[in-house]
């Protein structure tokens, strides 16, 4: 075996490539037995290689430190995590099921709350999610739905099962590096993907194109779509800006647009006003329209809520999507699939304790060391504890702040989230991992071939998260039929 194999371990959780020490799994055997005849040097120049290509290409993302924001380039690792096309297929079909119950769930929400009148949710769940927005109540976006564009966080256990870990359905980031690892995995192992039968993932931006196009106010030839980004300084810039060019669209910030007394939207051009059909907004709900939500919003755009409600502009995702995108309505989605759509769910939850619920935060409080427990409404890997990993006085510290408010707390047992061999220190070693697929959903829906596999680059870390440490993969679905 080459030398960079040396003392891999695949005991310490479902190995994504490997069955068992130096047994690759059928759909992994192509990458092994290539990395196998790469010597330590070969290795090397590969992963600088990426570095460079990094650099080049202006990879990079903000870190919000208390020293100030930090622009840091994508930690990425060269080894890409490998998925069977078959397996693929049945996750994919999970995915559309999951985000269409959503769209209807956020639907009935703002409109008759059939859901909730018959007993499958507690009103009070809505009624106290911070993403409710009453001002959304009775409008009807497009096509009937309010996500358009969905990341919905996968992990897979020690038992071999995929689950959703969460739904992102406010302003999911992510896609563009997505992109990026496979442009650079590319250049790194060229000669691999004419070899392999590696399922493509470059029409993203056309698909994304596509979607907005089709929630256009009215049916027109070519929508003006612009891309409302808060700024330079926002943590996904690069990804506001990549998205943009990819597509075709403009760029814009809230100081570019404005809504005039037709209750339409204008962008300013140096050749006067262009009416706007379509915003892809990268903006959270609170900022997007000081007429309506905060009043202090600089980053918004002041009475854009007036010319959605009239029908004069398409917003993707909708106002209001986000009370979706809360861990208590999680725990309540196979639910939604079963009442909307009349279906099993194809993918399942993480089994999930709602401190809410007395019985369940009595039990939460009893295993706080043995639990993972997650604020409803954060991202990014913030205001979590992870029982297992944390100190005595850290698990103390968050039961007093369980109890303090209950309702903004759910727990879930610690998952022994799948490895994927990663390079460190010109070794392999496993790292624990996770993925995230892009749903688009509009007048059609859509699925990216894979996603964007996160890895946690410290060692026995399960935060994958950018921000806490973690980097990222190319992820391969490999068809293995032949033709």
């Amino acid at each position: 075996m080459n030398s960079i194999w040396e003392n891999y371990k695949t005991d310490v959780a479902y190995d994504e490539l490997m069955y068992s020490e130096y047994q690759p799994r059928p759909v992994s055997h192509s990458l092994c037995q290539y990395l196998n005849s790469l010597n330590k040097e070969n290795i090397d120049k590969r992963k600088i290689a990426a570095e460079l290509a990094i650099m080049e290409m202006g990879i990079s993302f903000t870190v919000y430190s208390d020293e100030g924001n930090i622009d840091r380039a994508w930690p990425f690792d060269i080894i890409p995590r490998i998925l069977d096309a078959r397996e693929w297929k049945i996750i994919e079909k999970g995915l559309r099921q999951r985000l269409t119950a959503l769209n209807c769930f956020i639907s009935d929400v703002y409109g008759e709350q059939t859901f909730i009148k018959e007993g499958k949710m507690p009103g009070e769940i809505v009624n106290s999610s911070k993403n409710f927005r009453k001002e959304c109540v009775g409008m009807k976006p497009r096509h009937g739905v309010w996500a358009n564009i969905c990341g919905t966080d996968l992990v897979r256990d020690k038992d071999g099962i995929m689950y959703v870990l969460e739904d992102n359905l406010r302003v999911p980031s992510g896609v563009s590096y997505m992109l990026e690892n496979r442009v650079i995995t590319k250049r790194v192992f060229p000669e691999l993907f004419q070899d392999i039968n590696i399922l493509p993932i470059d029409d993203y931006p056309t698909q994304l194109l596509e979607m907005l196009s089709s929630i256009a106010p009215h049916p027109i030839g070519k929508p003006q779509i612009v891309v409302l980004t808060p700024g330079i300084y926002n943590s996904a810039y690069f990804e506001h800006a990549f998205l943009a060019q990819q597509m075709g669209a403009q760029l814009v910030e809230g100081s570019d647009l404005l809504v005039d007394d037709d209750d339409c939207v204008y962008m300013r051009t140096i050749e006067g006003l262009t009416k706007v059909d379509v915003i892809y907004r990268r903006i959270d709900d609170d900022f997007l329209d000081p007429e309506v939500f905060r009043k202090d919003s600089a980053l918004g755009v002041s009475g854009l809520m007036r010319a959605w409600k009239a029908g004069n502009v398409g917003l993707a995702n909708a106002p209001g999507a986000g009370v979706a995108d809360d861990k208590v309505v999680y725990a309540y989605v196979p639910e939604m699939i079963r009442y909307f759509l009349n279906e099993e769910p194809i993918l399942p939850n993480v089994p999930t304790y709602l401190c809410s619920d007395p019985e369940h935060l009595a039990y939460v409080l009893a295993h706080l060391a043995e639990l993972v427990v997650k604020p409803a409404n954060e991202s990014g890997g913030y205001g979590m504890l992870v029982g297992p990993h944390a100190t005595a006085e850290e698990v103390e510290t968050f039961r007093h702040i369980i109890q303090e408010n209950p309702r903004n707390y759910i727990a879930q047992p610690t998952l022994s989230i799948s490895t994927a061999p990663t390079l460190c220190n010109d070794k392999l070693e496993p790292r624990h991992i996770d993925l995230r697929p892009f749903i688009l959903q509009g007048e059609n829906t859509f699925v990216t071939a894979g996603g964007l596999t996160r890895v946690a680059l410290k060692k026995g870390s399960l935060v994958v998260n950018s921000s806490q440490g973690g980097g990222s993969k190319d992820t391969w679905i490999i068809s293995m039929e032949e033709g």
